[in-house]
């Protein structure tokens, strides 16, 4: 009888993370950050069609970086249940926080006990009727949450664009400067996206009970100037 090869735990979780992270790697970057009326996103995706950038309720959002019919199934996830919550109770229980601990119970499960892990982070960010009640959560591909300040970077070259942001983004930016670091964070000195690379979104405070609202690319030119 053959016996079977053994493998250190420690080792299982190093090599499924290794391989997480290189499938994230291979797509691009997203960046979200606070503005003065609310919370705006910016990806890099040529794509009119494959959204990373998504409504889930009244006030969330949800963006996603990596693989996309991984992330897009976690999007539907979460918003069926933020509509089965909002039936049951009321529409006010729906809240970020709560989504982002069941993604990560369901990621932290698929990584630990599937075969292969989710080549995907996300994003579920919330819009407060103050910005100091604007929330960001960052889920890793092992459900691993960060609540994150200001602005989270999403994707393989998150470092770079981290330190680029920390210089190009001020605290309390309207929407137009808070879009021109955005996307020259992701851009970086070396790289010049076009409106046609980016796709850009939204959620407002002050607005009608749905904030979320896409930016499509005549405004984005306006914006960027």
């Amino acid at each position: 009888m053959t016996m079977p090869f053994y493998v250190p735990p420690e080792q299982q979780m190093k090599d499924r993370a290794e391989f997480a992270r290189k499938g994230i790697s291979r797509g691009r970057s997203l960046v979200a950050c606070q503005y003065s009326d609310g919370i705006l996103f910016v990806a890099e995706n040529p794509s009119n069609t494959l959204r990373k950038i998504s409504e889930i309720y009244d006030r969330i959002a949800f963006a996603g970086v990596g693989k996309y019919n991984e992330f897009d199934q976690l999007r539907q996830a979460g918003v069926r249940a933020a509509d089965l919550k909002g039936y049951q109770y009321a529409r006010d229980d729906v809240d970020a926080r709560s989504l982002a601990n069941q993604y990560a119970q369901m990621m932290g499960h698929i990584f630990t006990h599937d075969q292969k892990p989710l080549e995907v982070e996300i994003l579920v960010a919330e819009i407060g009727h103050e910005p100091a009640n604007d929330r960001l959560f960052h889920i890793l591909y092992d459900g691993t949450v960060m609540d994150e300040n200001r602005f989270s970077v999403l994707g393989g070259d998150a470092d770079p664009i981290n330190e680029r942001m920390n210089t190009a983004y001020s605290v309390g930016a309207n929407l137009s400067a808070a879009l021109k670091a955005c996307v020259a964070a992701l851009g970086g000195p070396d790289k010049t996206l076009a409106t046609d690379d980016l796709e850009v979104a939204v959620i407002e405070r002050g607005t009608s009970r749905r904030s979320f609202r896409r930016i499509e690319s005549t405004e984005v030119t306006s914006l960027l100037g």
